[in-house]
């Protein structure tokens, strides 16, 4: 009578599970690089929806203000209802400005977010990152300048 025994060995086992760690291993840290950089181009994006409130309101010699803007403050972000997200100068010129933290990841607290509006109307997108010190140049959104 043959005795055939099935299954896995030991040594099998260990090798499979070696592999999957390795891969592991080289997979989290990109996957966290993607989740960072979702997490700002999605506040870039929801901070930039607001120059065309700003671009009313400054038409209509409105004051600037986040009531007036229709601010909704990010999950994302540390700002709040109160603190101001708009800065309006004499000469037309301003900017919308945003730190991030809130429930953004741990490398992107204090990160500031901002667009700028020339005298002339032209908006240009700019990232602080000095408070990050894991900033990441692929962390850069398209059309956004890093200082």
């Amino acid at each position: 009578m043959q005795n055939h025994t099935q299954g896995f060995t030991l040594i099998e086992l260990m090798i499979v599970v070696a592999i999957i760690g390795i891969i592991a291993a080289s997979a989290i840290p990109v996957y966290q690089g993607y989740v960072v950089k979702t997490q700002v181009n999605r506040a870039v994006s929801e901070l930039g929806a607001y120059r065309s409130g700003f671009e009313v309101k400054l038409t209509s010699s409105s004051a600037i203000s986040n009531q007036s803007l229709g601010y909704n403050p990010s999950s994302l972000t540390t700002g709040t209802a109160i603190s101001e997200i708009g800065t309006l100068n004499a000469d037309g010129s301003g900017h919308l400005q945003v730190t991030m933290g809130g429930n953004a990841h741990p490398i992107l607290t204090g990160v500031i977010l901002r667009f700028e509006r020339t005298a002339e109307g032209e908006w240009s997108c700019v990232i602080d990152k000095s408070a990050a010190s894991q900033w990441q140049a692929s962390y850069k959104p398209a059309n956004c300048t890093v200082i």
